[in-house]
């Protein structure tokens, strides 16, 4: 059985920058793609960034430039890098693993943004 378990999260003020972190347990093919996405209250859970096994990444045209989102060397463990932090950034941000045709989810962390 495939776990995510996310940290990371917290609350910032604008401007300030946190790094959340995914680590996955259980059975995972080297082929997969993870990511992040995010839920903000009233609003539908839109794709933050991903990045593929072989390194290939993928941003919303809101957070390029200010998140970078990367794995860990020889780990099971995504991070995303976000910086620059704006209200609008305020979400829950869940992790994201494909993996085998399979899609898995974990439990989210909140992140939040003061003005």
């Amino acid at each position: 059985q495939v776990q995510l378990v996310e940290s990371g999260g917290g609350l910032v003020q604008t401007g300030g920058s946190l790094r959340l972190s995914c680590t996955a347990s259980g059975t995972i093919f080297s082929m997969n793609v993870v990511g992040w996405y995010r839920q903000a209250p009233g609003k539908q859970r839109e794709l933050v960034a991903a990045i593929s096994s072989g390194g290939h990444t993928n941003y919303a045209d809101s957070v390029k430039d200010r998140f970078t989102i990367s794995r860990g060397n020889g780990e099971n463990t995504v991070y995303l890098q976000v910086s620059s932090l704006k209200p609008d950034d305020t979400a829950v941000y869940y992790c994201y693993l494909r993996n085998g045709g399979d899609d898995y989810w974990g439990q989210g962390t909140q992140v939040t943004v003061s003005s």
